[in-house]
């Protein structure tokens, strides 16, 4: 039995529904990754996972028991999160921020015991920032600046962690940094992670299992070779894409080369029909758009 589920969720913004009867379950010692297109749920989906959000109907269940009616404490001992872009105040240096990763599981009048101290160092030290441990958080790097806040996500030596777009704004180094970072605290901690990323390249490579989300829905779930198909990419993100086998590692490469409105506008001209908005394609494709689908990059329209 999987850690995490939810059970007929249902989640919104005053009367708005944005996720409706949604179950699915986290793997347990796994990287999982929450794809789909902008406003398709899926930040909405980890906060509520993560208790920072109360669904309207159903429940999220940790270890058989509903973590929105549990203490704040207890669960901030089982789960953390990095939200998108924290900011931390003026001045505060990693070292300071790590420890608010205690908070926790603290007594009294919040000061850190030596066991605390303790495992504030071995954060700092497991995501490599021992040099910049007394400098200022907001005079770090980007990537610097993220390994510092999954450090305070570490100290509070949480078996879940949460990630909302952990690569936003990050440069294409920073971006690896970060990524190989969750994979090591996954593969040497046995950490469970889920997190939302907007790369789907980067979600077949360190993710080993993702969720496709669409209007709230879940599309595809799965290994990524089994989300990572051209039928789920047209459903939830409306393109045309390649796929193609990275040598090296196994996984899943997308090629993106059309958007699939596009090319079943160019579908339909080729037939002499109207060349109407794709959007009334209903989710299914013409069998001159299919055809034109299949053909490799580099043959048919491109964008």
């Amino acid at each position: 039995m999987e850690r995490l589920v939810t059970r007929d969720l249902a989640i919104g913004y005053d009367d708005r529904l944005i996720v409706e009867g949604l179950n699915l379950s986290i793997p347990s010692g796994k990287i999982t990754a929450l794809v789909g297109a902008n406003g398709s749920g899926k930040s909405t989906i980890l906060k509520t996972m993560a208790r920072i959000m109360k669904p309207k109907r159903g429940s999220v269940l940790l270890d058989g028991k509903a973590i929105h009616s549990q203490p704040t404490r207890e669960v901030a001992k089982q789960l953390a999160i990095l939200p998108q872009n924290p900011v931390a105040p003026e001045g505060l240096t990693v070292r300071e921020l790590v420890g608010y990763g205690r908070y926790p599981h603290q007594r009294g009048f919040g000061t850190l015991s030596r066991e605390d101290r303790e495992i504030v160092e071995w954060a700092i030290e497991v995501t490599g920032l021992e040099a910049f441990a007394d400098r200022a958080v907001d005079q770090l790097s980007g990537g610097q600046r993220q390994r510092a806040w999954i450090a305070m996500a570490l100290a509070q030596q949480t078996e879940i962690l949460f990630l909302d777009e952990p690569t936003t704004y990050l440069d294409m180094a920073h971006q690896l940094e970060v990524l190989k970072l969750l994979r090591q605290l996954n593969e040497e901690q046995g950490r469970t992670i889920v997190m939302v990323v907007h790369d789907l390249n980067h979600a077949t490579r360190f993710a080993h299992h993702m969720i496709a989300i669409k209007a709230g829905k879940i599309v595809a779930e799965g290994e990524p070779a089994q989300v990572t198909t051209k039928e789920v990419l047209r459903e939830v993100f409306g393109i045309e894409a390649d796929i193609l086998f990275d040598p090296r590692t196994g996984v899943p490469l997308c090629l993106p080369f059309e958007l699939f409105r596009e090319s079943l506008r160019a579908a339909k001209k080729r037939e002499g029909r109207p060349a109407k908005d794709g959007r009334e394609m209903g989710g299914a494709a013409t069998g001159a758009a299919e055809r034109q689908a299949d053909m490799p990059a580099g043959a048919g329209a491109r964008g």
